[in-house]
C-alpha cells in the first residue's frame, strides 16, 4: 500500500510543478487571476473626476499640460502635475490660465477632458 501511494505522488508531482510555473505564482506576488481587469476596473479607470487647477506650462511635444490642482478627494492630493489633453485643448491653453476640467484615468497616463478656462472674479 506505502508502494502504490509513493508511486502516486511522484507521478503527480511533475503535473502539479507544471501546473505552479504556468501561474507564475510567488510569495508576495498575486496570482494571475488578481491581475485581470474586469468590467468594473474599466469603469473605474474611466471614471472622471472634477478637477480644478491653474495652467503652469504647456508642453507641446508631450501633449500636455503642467497643471497645479487642488485636491481630488479621494483621487489624488493637491500637486502640479503633467496631464495629457487632446489638441484643441493644447492651442488654447494659456500660462496662468485656471481651468475646470475632468481628470480621467487612461491606461497611457492621466488625461483632462472638457477643459474650461475659469473667468477672473
Amino acid at each position: 500500500m506505502k508502494t502504490l501511494r509513493s508511486l502516486l505522488v511522484l507521478t503527480a508531482l511533475p503535473a502539479l510543478a507544471s501546473a505552479a510555473l504556468a501561474c507564475e505564482c510567488s510569495v508576495g506576488k498575486p496570482a494571475a487571476i488578481a491581475t485581470t481587469t474586469t468590467t468594473a476596473d474599466t469603469a473605474k479607470k474611466t471614471a472622471g473626476h472634477p478637477l480644478k487647477g491653474v495652467v503652469i506650462d504647456i508642453l507641446a511635444d508631450r501633449s500636455a499640460l503642467l497643471v497645479q490642482h487642488e485636491e481630488i478627494p479621494g483621487v489624488m492630493k493637491a500637486m502640479t502635475m503633467l496631464l495629457k489633453v487632446d489638441a484643441d485643448t493644447l492651442k488654447s491653453a494659456q500660462k496662468g490660465q485656471a481651468i475646470t476640467a475632468t481628470l480621467v484615468r487612461k491606461d497611457d497616463g492621466w488625461w483632462l477632458e472638457n477643459v474650461t478656462p475659469v473667468a477672473a472674479d
